[in-house]
């Protein structure tokens, strides 16, 4: 569990691939509520690809980790760690936010998992952007697995 002190309960299990929701269309992830300033550990260990701002995600930290998976971590109020930095579980990341379009939002992390190679058999013809589901994980399997 990426935000300290959180449970499954801090988050919706059918907020995967939600439609309709916002800008983004279909929900490609899950939001993790808690207070605003909660710290944000690294999910896996692995190598910081990118660490700063954009449009819709505000704050935004890129990871690679284990089986070539980028995990996503958005809306943060504060990235604590930089580009090709090595991170694990134990290392502080961000900080819980409201950055980008989670504006008027209550504080949370939008995480999401993808993998640069698609799962040919999740294509669903019948959802919107249902050709975008070979590319992400449900992290909702993975955060009540752990």
């Amino acid at each position: 569990m990426p935000v300290e002190n959180a449970t499954n309960n801090d988050f919706n299990k059918d907020s995967f691939w939600y439609y309709p929701w916002g800008q983004s269309v279909t929900h490609k992830g899950v939001d993790i509520f808690a207070k605003d300033g909660t710290k944000i550990n690294s999910s896996v260990s692995g190598l910081v690809l990118f660490s700063g701002e954009i449009p819709v995600g505000g704050n935004i930290i890129l990871i690679i980790g284990p089986k070539w998976r980028i995990h996503y971590y958005a809306h943060m109020k504060e990235n604590m760690t930089s580009v090709l930095s090595w991170v694990n579980q134990k290392t502080t990341i961000g900080k819980v936010g409201t950055s980008g379009n989670a504006k008027g939002k209550p504080p949370h992390l939008h995480y999401s998992m993808l993998t640069p190679i698609p799962y040919l058999m999740r294509y669903d013809s019948e959802s919107k952007q249902g050709w975008k589901k070979m590319f992400y994980l449900n992290p909702i399997n993975y955060l009540t697995s752990n």
